[in-house]
């Protein structure tokens, strides 16, 4: 089961571009690209930042292919 992701939809919410939400967790912009192409599962810990920063519980920015609701 893939697991999937709602990062381009939280980063848009609060205004942020790729490059600001890197910054603010510690990445590269790439990073978060590949996180919203579903192409990188991130560690828990980059998990725990972007929860943070996008102000989500980590279930609800990341979630397993089949539960979306």
């Amino acid at each position: 089961m893939a697991i999937r992701n709602r990062v381009k939809e939280l980063r848009a919410r609060h205004g942020l571009t790729q490059g600001e939400l890197a910054d603010r967790v510690g990445v590269t912009r790439q990073t978060i690209v590949s996180l919203e192409k579903g192409s990188y599962t991130p560690s828990l810990l980059l998990a725990m930042n972007l929860s943070d920063v996008l102000e989500e519980k980590i279930e609800t920015i990341f979630y397993r292919e089949g539960d979306e609701s």
